[in-house]
């Protein structure tokens, strides 16, 4: 046997604090499961709580409304006796006058039992968007993973050196959208400015905007990446500007915008990587743009993408 291979015991233990290891992130998975649910309970319990002062409050309401009619009511029987018995004279109420009078009182009911139907729906309404949208931020908080980045292909139409910063292009991108967007990238060292004339580009499109020395800017260009290199990933032939960049085993809607308390995509980016042909992808799923093809970098495998 070699001089260099480790006794057999050795390698015994190490299995076994392989499987202790194994065994200890396990547990740990779970207890985050269990968390996850509990916070879901106390949120829920908090909306029951919501629900029922609100259900107290139309309770109070309608009692309220019930009292007013009686009252009406009361009142009506009264004025019919006054109307039957009370003979004709120059103060006596006639019979058309009473009519009037009910007829009133109706249309008065009619339109307090249109009002109280109006604001029941309203409030039905907002209650079922605040469940909609407390639905979306649980949907949001549980999926922490590349579909929640807005990844598009876009055509840099003009790029220009930052008038206030020498490492940094402006560019004017088409995204697909009425208008175009400004993106400024620090690619000087990298990229010749020429090479970015009506160039094809992946974009990540819902980052709050930015001002880098001054200029406003709207989205980055994804590239791959290294200490030495940068390359700018290129879309599949065919693609368009606006095209979404997708990946088939992380289905989801991107956040209309990327909260940077919540550091989103800085824990997504420590997963985008090119593989060894060159091909972008987030956890082995390639950067794809369906029935077009895959996006990658020209030369640099097994790089990071930022």
């Amino acid at each position: 046997m070699s001089g260099n291979t480790p006794p057999l015991h050795k390698l015994t233990q190490k299995a076994g604090e392989t499987e202790q290891l194994m065994e200890y992130f396990k547990q740990q998975v779970e207890l985050l499961k269990e968390k996850a649910m509990l916070q879901a309970s106390v949120r829920e319990e908090k909306k029951l709580l919501v629900e029922n002062a609100k259900l107290k409050k139309d309770i109070d309401d309608l009692q309220k409304l019930l009292q007013e009619k009686q009252k009406r009511r009361a009142g009506r029987q009264v004025s019919s006796v006054q109307c039957t018995t009370t003979s004709a004279g120059p103060e006596s109420t006639t019979p058309t006058a009473c009519a009037a009078t009910t007829t009133n009182a109706t249309g008065r009911r009619k339109t307090l039992h249109k009002d109280e139907g109006k604001r029941r729906r309203a409030e039905r309404r907002g209650e079922k968007k605040e469940k909609e949208l407390g639905l979306v931020a649980l949907d949001q908080e549980a999926r922490l993973d590349v579909s929640r980045l807005d990844l598009r292909v876009g055509r840099i139409i003009t790029a220009k050196k930052h008038p206030d910063a020498d490492s940094l292009y402006v560019e004017e991108v088409d995204i697909g959208e009425a208008t175009l967007r400004t993106v400024v990238s620090g690619l000087v060292k990298h990229v010749p400015l020429e090479q970015l004339q009506n160039r094809m580009v992946v974009l990540l499109c819902n980052l709050r905007p930015t001002k880098m020395r001054g200029v406003l800017s709207q989205a980055m260009v994804m590239c791959a990446s290294s200490s030495e290199r940068v390359e700018i990933l290129d879309p599949p032939s065919g693609a368009v500007p606006g095209d979404r960049v997708t990946f088939q085993s992380f289905p989801g809607e991107p956040d209309k915008e990327l909260s940077p308390k919540k550091k989103v995509w800085e824990k997504v980016q420590a997963d985008l990587r090119t593989d060894g042909k060159c091909v972008a992808t987030y956890k082995d799923a390639a950067f794809e743009v369906r029935g077009k093809g895959l996006c990658k970098s020209q030369t640099m495998s097994n790089s990071g993408i930022k």
